[in-house]
C-alpha cells in the first residue's frame, strides 16, 4: 500500500500581525420591503415570501421577511471596505434569525486570529475575522467567518523575529508561556 497523503499542504504559523483598525459598527435601517425587493431583483431570487404579504401570511409569517443573503452581503461589504475585496480568501455564513421590515441592523467585525500561510506560492499573512449582523432586539441575524490576506509590507516586519517552525511568537520562551 502506498502513502497518498500530500506533503505539500500549506503550513500555518500563528503570529501577531498588524491588522487595519477595526471600523466602527455600521447601522442599516430601519429596513424596508423595498430593500428586500431590490436585493431580490439583483440576486434573481424572487421567492414571494420575501415581498408578497398574502403569500407570507399564508405560509404562517406575520409579513414578508428579508432574504438572509442580503444581510450576508451587507457584512461582506462591511468587511471588504475594511480589508479589501481582492483580499478575501474564505467567507462562511450562518443564518440565525429573520429580519423584518422596520428592523434596524448593526454590523460589526472583529479580528480573531492572525497567522502566516506558507505554501507553494510563498507565504502570506492572513487574518480570520468574525462579522455579525444584529437586529435592534439584540438577536444575531447572521454571523460570518471570513479570511483575508494582509499586506505583504506588514508581513515582513512582523516576521523579523518569528520562529516559523515552532509557531512561537517573537520574544517568548516555553518558561514564559
Amino acid at each position: 500500500m502506498s502513502d497518498t497523503t500530500s506533503t505539500n499542504r500549506p503550513r500555518t504559523t500563528e503570529v501577531d500581525l498588524p491588522v487595519p483598525a477595526t471600523p466602527p459598527a455600521r447601522t442599516q435601517g430601519p429596513v424596508t420591503r423595498t430593500d428586500f425587493v431590490r436585493y431580490q431583483g439583483a440576486s434573481g431570487d424572487m421567492n414571494p415570501i420575501h415581498h408578497d404579504e398574502v403569500f407570507a401570511r399564508a405560509a404562517g409569517f406575520p409579513s414578508p421577511f428579508s432574504v438572509g443573503m442580503w444581510q450576508a452581503s451587507l457584512l461582506g461589504t462591511f468587511a471588504t471596505d475594511w480589508l479589501g475585496g481582492p483580499n478575501v480568501r474564505d467567507f462562511r455564513i450562518r443564518f440565525l434569525a429573520q429580519v423584518w421590515p422596520g428592523d434596524s441592523l448593526t454590523l460589526e467585525g472583529v479580528p480573531r486570529r492572525t497567522y502566516v500561510l506558507e505554501g507553494e506560492d510563498g507565504r502570506e499573512g492572513r487574518v480570520d475575522v468574525e462579522l455579525t449582523c444584529r437586529r435592534q432586539t439584540g438577536d444575531t441575524a447572521v454571523t460570518v467567518w471570513a479570511t483575508f490576506v494582509l499586506p505583504d509590507a506588514d508581513l515582513a516586519a512582523a516576521l523579523a523575529g518569528a520562529a516559523p517552525e515552532t509557531g512561537e511568537r517573537p520574544g517568548t520562551t516555553e518558561e514564559q508561556g
